[in-house]
């Protein structure tokens, strides 16, 4: 009931595209815009995202073309009918969520283009797995960690007011680590995560390379 209604919501927001060509992706995109395609029956699919693109909202900003023909375009999170429909969501750290999910039910994520971020972390898995499966599992270690230290730290920040200590006690550290230290942190744990986004599997661990 709860997907329905969401699913309609996002149908709702979908606008008409205006009939362009399909651009091409070029090294300044990497940070701002990404891609990911697929073909269903006879038609070849393609999403563009372009990040924070919403003049109004900050949203992203994601197209339809079909056969290179742009039809359809809907900020974040979008859902698009094809034969089928094809659903898009993000979170603070890049895409979550790119799949087609067909008349059965069953879904599966889209391919990401090569020159994306996600593409070139999709290549480097498939050539290198291996060294794929160590990364992740070193970006799963430090979005823990960052994590762990953060709430410990806010844990010990919100016991210092009077009425909460008065109600919980107090937290305090066996160690205090400096603004710098906390600031190092809190941005490995944020790359870290980002590299787990590029993945699009909705989870910290890699279960295949």
């Amino acid at each position: 009931m709860l997907t329905t209604y969401r699913r309609q919501r996002q149908l709702a927001r979908v606008r008409p595209g205006d009939g362009s060509a399909l651009p091409e992706l070029r090294v300044r995109h990497l940070f701002t815009r990404t891609r990911f395609g697929l073909d269903v029956e006879v038609h070849r699919f393609d999403v563009d995202v372009r990040y924070g693109a919403d003049p109004n909202s900050g949203h992203s900003v994601a197209t339809l073309y079909r056969d290179r023909v742009q039809v359809a375009r809907s900020r974040l999170p979008a859902t698009f009918v094809v034969p089928g429909v094809i659903e898009i969501a993000e979170n603070e750290h890049g895409l979550k969520r790119v799949a087609y999910v067909a008349h059965d039910g069953t879904d599966r994520t889209l391919d990401p283009h090569p020159r994306t971020l996600e593409g070139r972390r999709t290549n480097l898995g498939r050539r290198f797995p291996t060294a794929s499966r160590v990364l992740g599992t070193l970006a799963t270690f430090l979005v823990l960690v960052a994590g762990a230290v953060e709430l410990a730290h806010a844990a010990q920040s919100v016991t210092r007011h009077p009425e909460v200590a008065a109600r919980i006690g107090t937290i305090t550290l066996p160690w205090t680590l400096s603004a710098g230290w906390l600031t190092a942190i809190g941005i490995a744990g944020a790359v870290a995560a980002t590299e787990r986004a590029l993945t699009l599997r909705g989870r910290l661990v890699d279960r295949r390379p």
